[in-house]
């Protein structure tokens, strides 16, 4: 992290077969049911705007949705940012389970923080949600 830019990665290991869970987080309109706080969101070709609890809207670009390699990219492109990247991977694992990496990566470095936080949040909620409908 530097004054200017920062990076926070969280990771969660999910009891779950690694296409379940990409079949939540690699699709764009599906955040609000594994994204504490995030109430809607709306896509429109590679352009996504999601609304929070309190009513702001940020709007993103949608850089990847691999489904091969189950990876998904974004960029928050609104006012509150300079530039912020999100990543989300998820890693089969081989035994019934996967990794799940969410990447954060924003200019002002405090974004990265914040955001780092609620992503790693989210990974816990995810891990849970996913989990209980598979048990």
């Amino acid at each position: 992290m530097t004054a200017l830019r920062g990076s926070v990665r969280s990771e969660v290991r999910v009891t779950a077969s690694a296409d379940d869970v990409w079949a939540l987080v690699g699709d764009p309109t599906r955040l609000a049911e594994w994204f504490p706080g995030v109430v809607s969101c709306s896509v429109d070709g590679d352009q996504r705007t999601v609304t929070t609890g309190s009513g702001l809207s940020m709007p993103e670009h949608l850089l990847t949705v691999d489904r091969l390699q189950r990876r998904f990219q974004y960029r928050i492109t609104g006012p509150v940012f300079k530039e912020h990247t999100g990543t989300i991977d998820v890693h089969d694992l081989g035994d019934g389970t996967c990794l799940v990496v969410y990447g954060v990566d924003a200019e002002p470095s405090v974004m990265a923080l914040v955001l780092g936080g609620a992503a790693g949040n989210a990974l816990e909620h995810l891990r849970s949600l996913v989990e209980e409908k598979t048990s």
